[in-house]
């Protein structure tokens, strides 16, 4: 494969991680946000009280689901550091194929080494899976 191909491939693979890792700061930015949300909703039901609410006690379960359901967050988290990883070590291994590894670089080893799991959340809705906690 010419390297000016390798090369490509590369900055192609880094312009990814990056998008990834604004992608993390969006959801973390969103999911902030929505917690705030709950907790002040949280914080007038309880100031309404029990005063003939017939609905509170629905709201509040509905509102504990919801957050409960926050758990997307920690899932999209993880694998967006997984794919990271593994679009790490593939720009590495890419430019260390095509144009060696620099004698005065240090290797790192988390770097040339994908994850060992191919995928850490094995969830793909929200009732069903298992998650893999770091």
């Amino acid at each position: 494969m010419p390297v000016t191909a390798v090369a490509d491939l590369h900055d192609s693979l880094l312009v990814v991680m990056n998008d990834l890792e604004r992608l993390g700061g969006l959801l973390d930015h969103a999911t902030e946000n929505l917690m705030d949300r709950f907790s002040t909703a949280n914080q007038a039901l309880t100031h309404m009280g029990h005063d003939g609410h017939p609905e509170l006690p629905k709201v509040r379960a509905a509102l504990q689901l919801a957050v409960t359901e926050l758990q997307f967050h920690d899932m999209a988290s993880q694998l967006l550091v997984h794919t990271d990883k593994i679009l790490k070590a593939c720009a590495y291994k890419l430019a260390e194929e095509a144009m060696g590894r620099d004698e005065s670089e240090s290797p790192d080893a988390t770097l040339d080494v994908p994850p060992p799991r191919p995928n850490p959340v094995t969830q793909s809705e929200m009732d069903a899976g298992s998650i893999e906690l770091f």
